[in-house]
């Protein structure tokens, strides 16, 4: 089998993006995180029904909660209020989960591995970032380079960001050309 971990929030982003790999031929391997972020329960529960959808059988969720414990984000603190999105702001905004990504993808990584999976599905989207340094393409080129200097010698993964220069639009467009269970999503 030709297996892709596939990073699956629950969002409309990550369901398009399954449908993306499982178009391309893949065997879809369902990676979830938790780290305590104020949807966790609710965007579980989208991954299991877009899981269940898919009937997939491999399902891993891993909680990663020291993102929350370490803090600094709106998103895991409820102490920080969540403000109004600002998508012409240059800043970074409070929203943003210090290195979130790359503890993600160490985990898809690690997974990667023991399945001998050749890729790693990502929903990122740059217009999406708002600023968020780890959903930038280039950040994903410099964290393959890590995958390829931290794993067996053998191994060989790429990360794939079929929506990364997306629009909104464009992204439910192709959403639509490949059925996605759109119902089945929840975005934060």
């Amino acid at each position: 089998m030709n297996y892709a971990i596939i990073l699956v929030s629950g969002g409309m982003d990550s369901c398009v993006t399954v449908a993306s790999a499982i178009n391309k031929g893949y065997t879809p391997a369902f990676l979830h995180v938790n780290y305590r972020q104020r949807t966790e329960k609710r965007e579980l529960e989208s991954f299991n029904d877009i899981a269940d959808h898919y009937d997939i059988e491999q399902r891993l969720v891993v909680d990663i909660s020291h993102l929350s414990d370490i803090g600094g984000s709106c998103l895991t603190d409820n102490q920080i209020e969540v403000p109004k999105a600002n998508l012409e702001s240059a800043e970074i905004p409070i929203s943003y989960v210090p290195f979130r990504n790359a503890n993600i993808l160490s985990a898809a990584t690690s997974w990667a591995e023991i399945l001998n999976a050749s890729a790693i599905y990502v929903g990122a989207v740059e217009e999406d970032s708002s600023g968020y340094p780890d959903c930038r393409r280039s950040f994903f080129d410099a964290f393959e380079e890590v995958i390829d200097n931290g794993t067996k010698p053998d191994t060989i993964i790429k990360i794939i960001t079929p929506l990364i220069s997306l629009s909104k639009k464009e992204i439910i467009e192709k959403g639509l050309s490949l059925n996605v269970p759109f119902h089945l999503t929840w975005s934060c």
